[in-house]
């Protein structure tokens, strides 16, 4: 079995390349801080400063769901019959 020649950096991958990985079949989940939602979220209510939530996006960043727990975010991701991922 040969090992695959690609690989990938970050001066090799497009910002666009990078986004459309997994487009349509991945999504992430992201721990952010209250502070944080208005900026993805301009809709969102005010919510007390330093509450941690989970935001479900798209492979290509966009904002999906806003919850306060994980478990809930990766359920809509399967809901929605995507796989979820967790970045840090």
């Amino acid at each position: 079995m040969t090992e695959p020649n690609n690989v990938f950096t970050p001066d090799t991958v497009t910002p666009e390349a990078l986004a459309s990985l997994g487009g349509g079949h991945i999504a992430y989940v992201k721990e952010i801080k209250s502070e944080d939602v208005h900026g993805l979220f301009p809709q969102a209510p005010d919510l007390a400063p330093g509450t941690k939530l989970f935001a479900l996006h798209a492979a290509d960043g966009t904002p999906m769901m806003l919850t306060d727990s994980r478990e809930a975010a990766i359920a809509s991701a399967w809901n929605n019959e995507l796989q979820a991922v967790s970045v840090h």
